[in-house]
C-alpha cells in the first residue's frame, strides 16, 4: 500500500516521522510530504521517504529571513498545485492543512482522504471557526482523533458522521529515549539538587504559565522549570517568579532533540496546567520516559488519567489546587513512582507506535475496500 502522509508547514515533524517509520515497519510504502523543519534537527527517514517540497525558498532563507512570512504565502497556492498534480498514492493522509479554508479547495482528486484531528476548534468557537472546520474535516474520508473527547468535538463541532471519525492514540514519542547522542543539561542546571517540577514546550498564553507560577508560590521544597521558546512576553512571567520562595529557573529557547532527555530524565514532576488544547507532544514525550505528570482536565488529558492511571488531574486555571497537588506529589514519592509506572505501561502498550500502525493501517484497509 503507497501511502502519502501531508505536514506541508511541517507543524509536528515528530509525529509525522514517528508514524511514518512504524507504518514503514507494518509494511506499508510511505511518503511523508513536508516543508523543511527550520528550528532543529528531525528524526532520519527509516523505512519510508521523505520529499520536502512545500516552501523551499522561503526555507532557503532561513529562519530569520525578513519578510519570510509573506514569502512563505506567495509560495503557499503554487505548492499546493504542484501537490494536486504529483500526487500518486492510493491514499493521502492530511496531518495538517496550512490554511483550511483555502486548502480545502485545493485537494488532489484522488480519494480516499483522512486527515488526524491534532485540534478541532477552540472551547467556544466562532461561526467562522466552525465553518472552517466543517469545511476541512468535512472534505475528508475519515478522521482520526487522539481521544474520545476529541472525537466527540468532531461529531458536534464538525458535523461529521460517527462512522467517519476513528479514535486511535497518539504514540509515545520513545525515540527520543534512544538518541545515539544525548547532550547534558546546561551547567547552570546540572548540579541543581532536590526535587524538580518541569514545565516544558513552548510558551504561550493558553498554557497556562501565569497560573503555574501563582500556584508554585505554595510549593516547598522544589525548582520549577519554565524550558522552551517563547511566544509570548515573558517580562509577566519574571514577575510572577520573583514571587515565588521557591527558585524558578527559564530556559527561553528552542530545545533540540538531543538536548531534551537530560530535562526529562532529571525533572520529577511534568506539568501541563494548560487551558485549551486538545492533546500535547509534551505529554506523550512524558509518557515515554516514565514521567508522572499533573496535567490539567482540558481535551483528552484526563482520560490519561481515568484510563491508564498516568497522571494527576486537576482543573484548568485553579492555581489553589494545582499548588496544592504539586506540594503533594512533591512530598510523596510511592505516589509520583506509581504515575511513573502507569506512564511506561501506557506507552508501552496502547501508547506504542506498532499499536498505532497496527489500527491506523486497518483504517486504510477499510477504506480502500469500500472505495473498490
Amino acid at each position: 500500500m503507497r501511502v502519502q502522509l501531508v505536514d506541508p508547514s511541517a507543524f509536528t515533524p515528530p509525529y509525522d516521522h514517528a508514524l511514518a517509520a512504524a507504518l514503514g515497519r507494518a509494511g506499508a510504502d510511505v511518503e511523508l510530504v513536508t516543508s523543511r523543519f527550520l528550528y532543529g534537527s528531525v528524526p532520519e527517514p527509516h523505512g519510508y521517504q521523505v520529499s520536502e517540497s512545500f516552501y523551499r525558498r522561503s526555507a532557503a532563507r532561513g529562519l530569520d529571513a525578513r519578510g519570510r512570512r509573506a514569502f512563505k504565502l506567495a509560495e503557499h497556492v503554487g505548492d499546493q498545485l504542484r501537490f494536486r498534480r504529483r500526487a500518486d498514492a492510493e491514499l493521502i493522509h492530511y496531518q495538517w492543512l496550512t490554511l483550511p479554508a483555502l486548502d480545502a479547495l485545493l485537494l488532489p482528486a484522488l480519494r480516499p482522504r483522512v486527515m488526524t484531528a491534532h485540534y478541532v476548534a477552540p472551547p467556544r468557537p466562532s461561526r467562522r471557526q466552525v465553518a472552517v472546520a466543517r469545511r476541512m474535516f468535512g472534505r475528508m474520508d475519515a478522521v482520526i482523533a487522539h481521544s474520545r473527547q476529541s472525537a466527540s468535538r468532531l461529531l458536534s463541532v464538525a458535523g461529521l458522521d460517527a462512522d467517519r471519525v476513528r479514535v486511535i492514540p497518539h504514540g509515545a514519542f520513545d525515540y527520543l529515549t534512544e538518541l545515539p547522542e544525548e547532550l547534558p543539561l546546561p551547567e547552570e542546571l546540572a548540579n541543581v539538587e532536590g526535587p524538580v517540577i518541569l514545565f516544558f514546550g513552548l510558551l504561550r498564553p493558553y498554557k497556562g504559565l501565569d497560573t503555574l507560577l501563582e500556584a508554585f508560590r505554595s510549593v516547598r521544597g522544589a525548582e520549577l522549570w519554565i524550558v522552551g521558546n517563547p511566544r509570548m512576553p515573558l517580562e509577566p512571567l519574571r514577575e510572577l517568579a520573583e514571587r515565588a520562595e521557591g527558585t524558578v529557573r527559564f530556559v527561553p529557547r528552542f530545545v533540540t532533540d538531543p538536548e531534551i532527555p537530560a530535562y526529562f530524565r532529571r525533572a520529577d514532576l511534568v506539568v501541563a496546567p494548560y487551558r485549551d488544547g486538545e492533546h500535547s507532544g509534551v505529554i506523550y514525550t512524558a509518557l515515554a520516559f516514565g514521567m508522572p505528570m499533573l496535567l490539567s482536565a482540558v481535551g483528552g488529558f484526563p482520560e490519561l488519567a481515568d484510563e491508564h492511571g498516568a497522571a494527576r488531574i486537576v482543573a484548568p486555571d485553579d492555581a489553589l489546587a494545582l499548588g496544592a497537588a504539586m506540594s503533594e506529589l512533591i512530598a510523596d514519592e510511592p505516589a509520583r513512582a506509581e504515575l511513573a509506572e502507569a506512564a511506561r505501561r501506557a506507552a508501552e502498550g496502547p501508547f506504542s507506535w506498532d499499536r498505532v500502525a497496527s489500527q491506523t493501517l486497518e483504517l486504510y484497509e477499510e477504506l480502500l475496500a469500500e472505495r473498490r
